[in-house]
Formats: structure tokens, C-alpha cells, sequence
């Protein structure tokens, strides 16, 4: 097992990695998820050997929450452009988007916001019949920034695409696999066991074989790089305004970002709260 901080790799063989995420109590993404991110691209392009690679998370509860909300923006604003030009935090999603590997994300628990965006940069998600996803951005005076309004159309067509990010509600694993939001969804008990079957035989294949039907499908099917950077551009500009800071003020007094609270259920109350403010 190597440890990368926040990311555990459990290299099960060498052609099949095994990533477990673990950040706290809800699995936030923050500024060193970005950088250890970068980390571990880097060492799954620079493996030879590497197949495919399982990304899940150590809490049941919570893939990967979402970005959180007290993390130093200014951290992140500074952050140098990655090889791709772009911004680290869409730089990794471009890029493991693009590795000559096969990515997986067994999906168990909640992944909102820059947790929806990251399974959105991997290849195949599949997910527990317990998960839930969902771009909650605009509830919160923001625009998203990792990219899921370019990722989304393409997975979902334009109108469900702007039902998800519009609505800014949670999506429950069964209608997120009607949509072509994940791949498919499976019983809980029965998800990692799919995973690691699924896994295995694509890490028996030859690897030029794979990556090289990966790299034409890439070409068929992922947006252009440029166009991310205006939506990282639109969430800088809209996360820093007054009306997005008193709002997630307001979403702190109600237990934000801690396990038990309105982390639960935070697209039903983001929508709860927003209409109480407007009555």
C-alpha cells in the first residue's frame, strides 16, 4: 500500500491499481487533494505496466462530499498552470480523464459538487444502489467549476444535463443510471465484488489493446480542453460574492460539511432553504 496523502494505493497486481480516498469526516476535496491528485496522475501515466485503476472511498457514507467551503481560496487561485495549461484542479480532471489506462469509480455514498466532478473524469463509474449525486452549485450562488456542464451534455444530452445542474438537487444511483450519469447501478453488497471481477479482466488484456481503444473513444467523445477553463473562470467569479457567502454561512448553522448533519440530504435542503428565504 502507498500512501499519497489523502489517495491509498493498493497496487493489486501490476496491471491493476486499487485507490482508496480518505479525507475526513465527509471526504472533502481541498487544496492538497489537488496537489497529491497531480501526484498520483502522474504516476499512472508513468507506469508501463498500469491497466486499469479502481478509485472508491474508505467512507460508506461519503465518496468524496464535495469542495470545501473554508479552504484557502487564495491557495488556489496562486496554483501555477498544470501540462495541460490548465489550472491544477481542471489539469488532473483533463488528464486522468486522458491516461492510457482504464479508470473505474465504485461509487458508494455521496459525491456532489467537485466529488460529481471527479467521477464525471473517470471512465466508467459504477455505483452502489445507496449513492447519490449531484451538482448543488447553484443553490449556492455559484457556477461549477470543474467542468460538469461540458462533461454532463455530452453524458446525458442538453436538457437532463441542465435539469442536474439547474435543479442543483441530489440524484438518487437509480435515475443517475437512467440519465447515463453512471454506468450502472448494483445492490451495495454486491458493488465491490462487481467492481474487482470487471477490474481483473480488463487487467488481463494487453494494455496497447486497451489504452488504444480508450485514445479513440477520448477522441470521439471528451470535450475540448479549452472549454473548461471558462467554467473554473465563472465559479471563481461567482464563489466570491457576498451572495454566495451568506448563504454557506447560513448552511454552517444547519451542520455543513460535518457527517450527520445536512450533509444527508443537502440538495433537499439547499431547495428548502432557498424557498423559505424567498417567502
Amino acid at each position: 500500500m502507498t500512501n499519497l496523502g489523502q489517495f491509498h494505493v493498493d497496487e493489486v497486481s501490476p496491471s491493476y491499481w486499487r485507490v482508496t480516498f480518505a479525507n475526513g469526516p465527509v471526504n472533502l476535496l481541498d487544496p492538497d487533494t489537488i496537489d497529491q491528485l497531480g501526484a498520483l496522475v502522474d504516476r499512472i501515466e508513468g507506469d508501463q505496466g498500469l491497466t486499469v485503476v479502481v478509485f472508491r472511498s474508505d467512507n460508506p457514507e461519503y465518496f468524496m462530499a464535495h469542495w470545501d467551503a473554508l479552504a484557502d481560496k487564495s491557495r488556489v487561485a496562486a496554483m501555477k498552470p498544470g501540462p495541460t495549461g490548465l489550472h491544477p484542479y481542471l489539469d488532473n480532471f483533463v488528464r486522468l480523464s486522458k491516461v492510457p489506462v482504464a479508470t473505474i469509480s465504485a461509487l458508494r455514498g455521496r459525491a456532489r459538487g467537485a466529488g460529481s466532478e471527479f467521477v464525471l473524469a473517470t471512465d466508467i463509474r459504477f455505483a452502489s444502489d445507496k449513492a447519490i449525486l449531484g451538482q448543488p452549485e447553484v443553490g449556492l450562488s455559484s457556477v461549477p467549476g470543474g467542468g460538469p456542464m461540458a462533461r454532463l451534455a455530452r453524458l446525458v444530452g442538453r436538457g437532463r444535463a441542465l435539469e442536474i445542474l439547474l435543479g442543483g438537487d441530489d440524484i438518487p444511483a437509480a435515475l443517475a443510471a437512467e440519465y447515463g450519469y453512471v454506468n450502472r447501478v448494483l445492490p451495495d453488497n454486491e458493488l465491490d465484488g462487481f467492481v474487482d471481477g470487471f477490474a481483473r479482466r480488463i487487467a488481463s488484456f494487453d494494455k496497447v489493446a486497451v489504452s488504444g481503444i480508450k485514445q479513440l473513444v477520448d477522441v470521439a467523445s471528451l470535450p475540448e480542453d479549452a472549454e473548461f477553463a471558462p467554467g473554473l473562470a465563472a465559479f471563481f467569479a461567482t464563489s466570491g460574492r457576498p451572495e454566495n457567502a451568506m448563504f454557506t454561512h447560513a448552511l454552517f448553522e444547519h451542520a455543513f460539511q460535518q457527517p450527520d448533519g445536512i450533509e444527508l440530504d443537502l440538495g433537499t435542503a439547499i431547495g428548502r432553504l432557498r424557498q423559505k428565504d424567498k417567502a
